[in-house]
């Protein structure tokens, strides 16, 4: 499965995505070691796919400045490893070394947002002796709530912020198609912000249905809208969901985060494939992203993740591995260097 090679294409929907026009279609394609060597000499090299990379989903959190309750015993998908501690840039700049990062909120207490960007902040600080450069932060706003605008006041007032997210993961439906969300994620596109959707599998036709209503602002689908592994007699459902979302072109799919949706027992290399094609081929390489999700998906190290978007890669030209890899992200996300 996981040596299964094919020439993405893009949606038709989208058509976003560039050709390669140096590249004969019937030209056999590379064994990925040979595509890594190829990588490896374009320079820059700070991965294990050998080239620069942007992780687009990073999250820390400081358990003895915020309130996280969602922490509360929790532990990283298949490891055992307790998250209810401080993660901070220290311990990312070791286990998940990027060119550049994103960080993304880590669900605080609603009133603590503010004081969450401005501890990335000092941590993105600290971070630059440490080669982490930490670009960007998609920040919580309470974007359904009247006082959204002010939020967003206070918000511009911190150069690093470059995205909004508000969980919808196991909120009711009527929250999603409620006007109030739509107004406020209208509100994000008129500042040009993006919005990342971190919805469930079961929710993806709700959040096609939601980002339909908002074509004015960019969207940020997380984690591949967390398909169901554990259930693959349900990922039909899923990939016809996602092809919805797809077929909206100012939403970008995020190839993050499996390793917490994964059937126990089973090697993540040996689930995740399929999924990632899946993804490619209905975004297209320039609207796809990848992250992390460390530490919440630490049982799969950062090298392993990205040699599995690699193998999803080959076959790619050049120009669609670099868009997938940071292009699109900085496209996206619009850091200010």
């Amino acid at each position: 499965m996981r040596g299964a090679r094919r020439r993405l294409r893009a949606a038709e929907p989208a058509g976003l995505l560039g050709r390669d026009p140096g590249r004969d279609p019937g030209q056999p394609l590379l064994p990925r070691r040979q595509l890594l060597a190829r990588a490896g000499r374009r320079g820059g090299a700070v991965s294990g796919v050998g080239e620069p990379v942007t992780d687009t989903h990073l999250h820390l959190w400081d358990v003895d400045r915020l309130d996280y309750p969602w922490l509360s015993g929790a532990t990283a998908a298949g490891t055992g490893r307790r998250l209810d501690r401080t993660h901070d840039v220290a311990e990312a700049a070791r286990e998940v070394p990027a060119t550049r990062s994103v960080m993304v909120q880590a669900d605080c207490r609603d009133e603590q947002a503010l004081d969450e960007v401005v501890w990335v902040s000092e941590q993105a600080g600290a971070g630059r002796a440490l080669g982490v450069d930490l670009v960007g932060v998609v920040a919580f706003a309470p974007v359904e709530q009247p006082g959204l605008a002010r939020h967003l006041d206070a918000l511009a007032e911190q150069p690093l912020v470059v995205g909004i997210r508000r969980l919808l993961q196991g909120q009711p439906a009527a929250l999603l198609a409620s006007d109030e969300l739509v107004a406020g994620l209208r509100l994000l596109g008129e500042r040009g912000l993006t919005f990342d959707v971190c919805v469930t599998a079961d929710q993806l036709d709700a959040g096609a249905d939601l980002v339909a209503r908002v074509p004015g602002t960019r969207c940020v689908l997380d984690h591949l809208g967390k398909p169901p592994l554990a259930e693959p007699a349900r990922r039909d459902a899923w990939r016809a969901a996602l092809a919805r979302l797809a077929a909206q072109p100012q939403v970008v799919c995020k190839l993050s985060g499996l390793a917490a949706e994964a059937a126990p027992g089973v090697p993540l290399a040996e689930q995740a494939p399929w999924y990632l094609q899946q993804a490619l081929e209905l975004f297209g390489p320039d609207r796809c992203v990848v992250g992390s999700d460390w530490p919440v998906s630490a049982s799969t190290g950062w090298t392993e993740w990205l040699e599995l978007v690699d193998d999803a890669l080959a076959g790619t030209s050049p120009q669609e591995r670099t868009a997938v890899l940071t292009g699109t992200a900085a496209r996206i996300y619009r850091w200010e260097r």
